[in-house]
């Protein structure tokens, strides 16, 4: 009688310690959470819409990535000196295209209607609100803004204007000599 306690108290406690030890795992590499779509939502019917990828063919010349989380103070800022410039660089060329891509967070202040304004005063082609429901961090923020834009150029800019937009000129320079010297160096390597 001992005997049967005791083994089925082993099948129990090895019972229980799978049953932790399969939890453990599931959660420590479920990224559902993280690879679930962004939405990206019409201000004007409410609906969500669905994002493009970074694998469709480029529609825009260059996407400015702008992550936001509680910034409805500091975005407004950042936003009006970005859409000005661009919206001068557009005048003064016309194959110059642009997008402004805000990534919001999961924002508990109004981020999100501020960056629905912007929408609204610039249109939706040019400004896109990405909202992702809850917090995940800056880095997922700006992955998720980069894997769901339009543009040839993909830049990340703060909402807080920390970075100044009348650099960007040079930043485009820099990134197209490069391009340029990596594709100079790849062919130098087939030759030799």
């Amino acid at each position: 009688m001992i005997e049967l306690i005791v083994i089925v108290a082993l099948v129990l406690a090895l019972g229980l310690a799978l049953a932790i030890v399969f939890e453990t795992f599931r959660r420590r590499y479920n990224y559902s959470h993280v690879e679930a779509p962004p939405i990206f939502e019409d201000p004007n019917s409410s609906k969500p819409v669905p994002c493009p990828h970074i694998f469709y063919p480029a529609e825009k010349y260059i996407s400015l990535i702008v992550p936001a989380f509680n910034e409805e103070h500091r975005l407004p800022g950042a936003l009006h000196e970005t859409l000005n410039y661009l919206q001068q660089r557009a005048a003064k060329d016309k194959s110059f295209s642009y997008e402004v891509v805000v990534v919001d967070d999961g924002s508990a202040d109004g981020t999100k209607s501020v960056a629905f304004d912007f929408v609204n005063k610039y249109s939706v082609d040019n400004v896109r609100v990405i909202l992702l429901g809850r917090n995940h961090g800056k880095g997922e923020a700006i992955r998720k803004g980069m894997l769901h834009s339009r543009g040839e150029l993909l830049i990340m800019l703060d909402a807080d204007g920390a970075t100044k937009v009348n650099d960007l000129e040079k930043l485009e320079n820099q990134i197209h000599a490069l391009a340029k010297e990596d594709a100079v160096l790849g062919i130098l390597q087939l030759v030799i």
